[in-house]
Order: C-alpha cells, then structure tokens, then sequence
C-alpha cells in the first residue's frame, strides 16, 4: 500500500495500491479487476491538478513504464505517445526530431493524458489549446474494452473523449497533430494597468500569443508577446545562460519564493512589496524554439483557480475582479494572470465554442486561499465562466451543465463506457453526478 500527494499539497490519499503497467493489456487487467472487486482505478501522474481529479481510492495507476514516442507520421504530420509521457519529455523528443506542438500551456512537467484530460490550454488567439491538437487516442474502458478513437473510427468517444477528466477510460495512447520546428521571438514588457489594457486588443491582433500578468495593489503589469518568426533555427537568440539564470532561476524562483514566504508572516507589507517588485520589472528580447518560450520551470508552491470568460467580457470581468479585490481588504502577494485561447470543438474544453480570456487567480502554498477565491470567483462566474478543470472551484454538475452545451453527451458517454463507474471518486461524482 503507499500513498499519493499531489504538488500543491492540497490532496492526499494512503492506503491505495500502486501498480505501474507496462501495457494496454496490463491497464485492461487492473481495471477488470477492480471492477470485478467493486473497487475504483485512477491514473495519476505528477500531481499538478489543484483538485482531486485524478485521487485514487483503491488503485493508483503509476505512469512510469508507459512513456515514449510510439510512432512518427511525416506525411501526415503526426505523432503518437504514451499517455504516461511528460509533456517537457515529448517537447524535448520532438526538438531532436525537428518538430513542434502547435501550442501549449506554461508547466511541462504534466503526463500527456493528464495535460489533455483537463483541458490544458495554453495563450493564443490564434492556436487552440492541447486537446485541440489531438487527432487520435487509445483508451481502457470501464469495461475493459481497449478502444481506437480518431475522427472517423470511434468518433464520438474520440469527439468527447479529448478532454475527458479521466470519467471515460485510462488513456494508453495519444496522437498530436504536429509541425516543424519553429523560433518565437519573446517580447516582455512592463506597463502600466491602463496601458496594457487600453492596447489589449492591439496586442493581442499583432501577436501569436500574449500573457498579461497584473501584479494586485500596483499599477503595474507585465506584458509577454510571442511572435513567430520562421523555422530557420540559425536565427534563435536565446538568453545568455547567466540572464536566463539571473531572471528565471534566482528572481522568479528562488527569491520570489523566499519573498512570497515570508510576506505570509507580514501580510500589511504585501502591498507595498508587490509595487516594489513592479518597479524593478524589466523588458527582455530573445528568440527560442517554441517550447523554450511557451514553458516555465515553476519552484514555488502554489495554489490556483482559473476560469474562461467570454473574451468579450473578460477585460471587464477582470476590472470587476481588481475593484472587488480593493473592496475587500485582502493582501495578494501573487499576480494575476491574463490569457487567451480562440474558440474549439472539443465538448469539455473550457473554450468550446467560444473565443475565451482566462483569469487566473494565485496564493502561496501557505497563505490562505480561501477568501480570496471565494472573492473573486462570483464575479468570473457571473460573467459566464468555465472553471479549470484541474483547478480550484466550487460549481457542481448542476451548474456545469449550463455552461456546456454538449454536457449531457458527455454523461451518456460516461453511462456507456464506464457504466460500473471504476473511474470515479469524489471530485467526479461532484462534477458530473453519480
């Protein structure tokens, strides 16, 4: 027996059992035999869901022996993985193959079936999130069946199944459409709350992806803008390793984290800190491969709720969000992050539909969360937002219903395939019902 933790901290598990396949075959017979014994399965990889999506009660699948690229399609632009791989693993094998994702999130350090399994999504008004990017998957079913899902083999199960919260099968496999190798030159600035607001639109038309970050109880933002530049790599300028060191090692890490850790014991100092440490923000320029760009190491802990909002009200809802914050008397020693993603067809995404402006929201590990979440969280959901999957937040199926359309596909799916219900725990249960 062992147990099970995931990275902020906030769900634990013991007493479950680990078992690490090597196989569909070997997934097919722990999920048979759970479900034979009445019990439940979950695959749970690195623990980066803030929520208990994936918390085993009774049997932990470990990813460790299903990781690996399978098979490499030039002609049609293909790549397939097992579900158990590490997005920063992938990134790097596809670098040496001279190919790329066409996006992604900012935290590489997730297995691929949990990145698309909650709906990773990544910034860009022009290149839809991860689920987006996949063309074809395997999976267990609760009834033991290994399926093949692509657009036309399986197509309602691949249709739904691309962000499938783990309530339809254990991914085995997963194929991504991909590309060549392509340079995107990074441009941060700081600016001011007006400004950066004010050019919003014009930012975000001018360039491939942009992510603001609002430092609260300041004025100040920091701008990142990517642009592509082509697939001549002889053209990257990255950072030089000691500026790479310097302003994501040493300032975004390591003394953030000490800083954000001691500003808990000194909460009246926060804001104070918050517009010095906007002060000293300054610009940088330098062109990388795409995911070199795209993806940050993150040391410190913490704790996150994000929602997509309609992109047309997100610049209000988010200066809802500032004048509720300054109302309420809280101290926020982490930004606020702003991002986009175009509208896609997958049913669960919180993009489906609609072009999206995601608001997320971040404490320290140790500062308390609670307040500040329950603050803000009315007013993203009064302007219709879709919570993060892997994120915290309070809806319950109930409320998620009206916020998907294709909600009650999704649970007749749920009915077929897992009709036993090995896949589901209470964090499910609360989100899609029984």
């Amino acid at each position: 027996m062992s147990t099970w933790r995931n990275w902020a901290g906030l769900e634990s598990a013991s007493g479950v059992r680990a078992v690490t396949p090597a196989s569909a075959e070997e997934v097919r017979s722990e999920v048979l035999q759970a479900r034979e014994s009445g019990q439940t399965v979950k695959a749970a990889g690195t623990g980066h869901s803030f929520t208990a999506i994936a918390k085993p009660e009774h049997v932990h699948l470990l990813p460790d022996r299903m990781r690996g690229i399978l098979a490499v399609d030039r002609e049609a632009m293909t790549v397939t993985a097992l579900a158990g791989t590490q997005l920063k693993v992938l990134n790097a094998e596809l670098g040496r193959l001279g190919l790329s994702l066409h996006n992604m999130g900012d935290i590489a350090e997730q297995t691929l079936a949990g990145a698309i399994a909650t709906g990773t999504h990544g910034t860009g008004g022009r290149a839809a999130g991860l689920a987006a990017q996949v063309v074809g998957l395997e999976l267990v079913t609760g009834t033991g069946q290994l399926l093949r899902a692509t657009p036309e083999e399986n197509s309602d199960v691949f249709d739904l199944a691309r962000v499938g919260l783990g309530a339809l099968g254990i991914l085995v496999s997963i194929t991504f459409a991909v590309e060549p190798l392509f340079l995107l030159r990074a441009e941060e600035q700081p600016m001011s709350w007006d400004e950066a607001l004010a050019s919003f639109d014009e930012l975000t038309s001018a360039n491939d992806h942009v992510d603001m970050y609002w430092f609260p109880h300041s004025e100040r933002m920091l701008t990142k803008r990517n642009r592509r530049v082509g697939t001549d790599l002889s053209a990257a300028e990255p950072l030089p390793r000691w500026r790479a060191w310097l302003d994501d090692d040493l300032l975004s890490n390591t003394l953030f984290g000490a800083q954000t850790a001691a500003l808990n014991l000194a909460p009246r100092a926060i804001p104070a800190a918050n517009r010095a440490a906007a002060r000293l923000l300054g610009a940088r320029t330098y062109t990388d491969v795409a995911h070199r760009v795209f993806t940050t190491e993150r040391k410190v802990v913490f704790r996150e709720m994000e929602y997509a909002v309609p992109r047309e009200l997100g610049i209000e809802a988010l200066r809802e969000c500032r004048r509720a914050l300054e109302r309420s008397g809280l101290t926020v020693s982490f930004p606020v992050e702003i991002r986009l993603a175009p509208a896609d067809d997958v049913p669960l995404s919180t993009a489906y539909g609609r072009d999206s402006l995601y608001l997320a929201f971040h404490t320290h590990r140790r500062a308390d969360h609670a307040a500040y979440f329950a603050a803000m969280e009315p007013i993203v959901r009064d302007h219709g937002g879709r919570p993060h999957w892997g994120k915290l937040h309070t809806l319950a199926a109930d409320d998620l219903a009206g916020r998907y359309p294709r909600f009650d596909a999704f649970l007749r799916l749920r009915d077929r395939l897992d009709p036993d219900r090995v896949f589901t725990n209470p964090y499910l249960e609360r989100v899609l019902g029984p």
